[in-house]
């Protein structure tokens, strides 16, 4: 079985593909995502203070092997290790005033599992419905008829977002790399 906190040696490395140029300086939806809280909670209201959202393809599930070619998809691997590391930054991204929230289109019960199992201090958003994809223009791919979202990290303040991290990689890196761009 896969530990999905360990990536594997050899993984393709994502390159821009340019998916995520006009993300940068858009305003935030007007709409509540279902929250690994049991609440709602909207990016627009939320970026009141500076917010944090990374938006992966999809945890592990203990027991489950991830889907046949995921190795293969640059970028699909890693949504642990990248949770993980934004759990361990959290302290200092709330210290450089900073939100953090992750935000996938899996399923509610899988991230709820997820959230509990790595004692995540911060929410997981879920959005089945692809909103951020449809109004922000948020890259996504499929494999096997799913379609999941594209790795990437933005930095949002007053509704507004002001910083795309795209193509996200190595994932483990990326909470470093946020905390590192907001002291600058």
């Amino acid at each position: 079985m896969t530990d999905p906190s360990i990536l594997p040696p050899g993984l393709p490395v994502p390159v821009d593909d340019g998916a995520a140029d006009a993300v940068t300086d858009q305003s935030l939806p007007s709409v509540a995502f279902a929250s690994t809280a049991g609440d709602r909670v909207s990016l627009r209201d939320a970026s009141v203070r500076t917010l944090v959202v990374y938006v992966y393809p999809q945890t592990g599930v203990p027991g489950r092997p991830p889907p046949d070619g995921w190795d293969a998809i640059p970028g699909a691997r890693g949504c642990t290790p990248q949770s993980c590391a934004f759990r361990d930054h959290a302290a200092e991204l709330d210290r450089l005033g900073a939100d953090v929230v992750g935000i996938s289109s899996q399923a509610l019960e899988e991230q709820q599992e997820f959230h509990a199992r790595e004692h995540l201090p911060f929410p997981l958003l879920h959005d089945g419905d692809f909103v951020l994809a449809r109004d922000l223009g948020l890259p996504t791919f499929e494999l096997d008829g799913v379609r999941y979202y594209r790795r990437l990290t933005f930095v949002c303040r007053h509704e507004r977002i002001v910083k795309v991290f795209y193509p996200v990689f190595p994932p483990q890196e990326n909470a470093a790399e946020v905390a590192a761009w907001l002291r600058a």
